[in-house]
């Protein structure tokens, strides 16, 4: 509907944003940037396919949620638990990741959005 394509256009955007810090060796921003894009996602396809979730929910229930529900499988679920571990490493500037897996990051979370959303 064209709901769906307003935010998807707006997702791509986000992202496009991402690539662009990342090309600027803003890495940490970038991957915060790109998580935020996952977790509003996984928060509309929550709601689509009625998974009630408190108000405040993060990535992990979400994923846990729609992985039990079959909207995606298993291999997606554990991607989508380390993207928002890199997400969160980011936001809390813990180190531990490079510009490589941000990359693969936004790579993986377009790869979502195309698939699921």
């Amino acid at each position: 509907d064209t709901r769906t394509l307003i935010e998807a256009e707006i997702f791509d955007d986000l992202l496009e944003q991402s690539e662009h810090l990342l090309n600027q060796s803003y890495f940490l921003a970038s991957a915060i940037i790109a998580g935020c894009v996952l977790e509003d996602c996984l928060r509309k396809l929550c709601d689509r396919n009625s998974i009630t979730l408190p108000a405040k929910a993060t990535i992990e229930p979400m994923n846990i949620e729609l992985a039990k529900a079959g909207i995606y499988n298993k291999l997606w679920q554990k991607k989508i638990t380390a993207l928002a571990d890199l997400r969160n490493k980011a936001a809390h500037n813990l180190g531990g990741f490079t510009d490589k897996d941000v990359e693969d990051m936004i790579r993986h979370v377009r790869r979502f959005m195309e698939d699921y959303f």
